[in-house]
């Protein structure tokens, strides 16, 4: 029982929890993330994370979700500039997105997407990631075609594969056209 007299009110707190899971995602990737720890900063009880997800499986498909929500987003907007034709808009909007948060970019395309049919929501968004792909590129294979290399591109630039490769941003402008 609580020994405050104040009633118990956090407001949003699945959004907070989720705050606190991306800001450790950030930190040190999805091995990082805890519902205890996302708990701690959001200033509740490990008890009251589980109120909002089951398990940390849940928590990291509802960032992975919130990732694929964003991705889209920006993919649109790159597009939407009309400063170059879509598919080179969405495939630099792509890598853009991979190296401005690789935590979250390598959780939404790691073992967690194998398992995208228990989380019906991050199953939708990531078909709806590749579907804005596909509406680019076409036919199926021209779609795999180009979602191949961006990807591979996107993880060779975050592991610093590529030698003498300069300043991410040229070499994005330069592959990609």
């Amino acid at each position: 029982m609580s020994t405050s007299s104040k009633p118990y009110h956090h407001g949003d707190l699945r959004a907070a929890l989720l705050d606190a899971a991306d800001a450790l995602l950030d930190q040190g990737g999805d091995g990082a993330v805890s519902l205890r720890e996302a708990a701690r900063m959001a200033g509740v009880s490990a008890t009251a994370a589980y109120r909002h997800f089951a398990d940390k499986e849940a928590l990291l498909a509802a960032l992975a979700l919130r990732g694929f929500e964003a991705f889209g987003a920006a993919m649109a907007a790159a597009v939407a500039r009309g400063d170059v034709p879509p598919h080179v808009a969405r495939g630099r909007a792509y890598l853009r997105f991979a190296l401005a948060r690789p935590g979250r970019f390598r959780l939404m395309f790691g073992p967690l997407l194998a398992r995208a049919g228990a989380h019906p929501p991050l199953l939708a968004a990531s078909r709806a990631a590749f579907g804005a792909l596909q509406a680019g590129a076409g036919e199926l294979d021209a779609a795999l075609r180009s979602w191949g290399m961006v990807h591979g591109l996107a993880h060779l630039m975050l592991d610093r594969a590529i030698p003498d490769a300069g300043e991410p941003e040229a070499l994005i402008n330069r592959l990609i056209c």
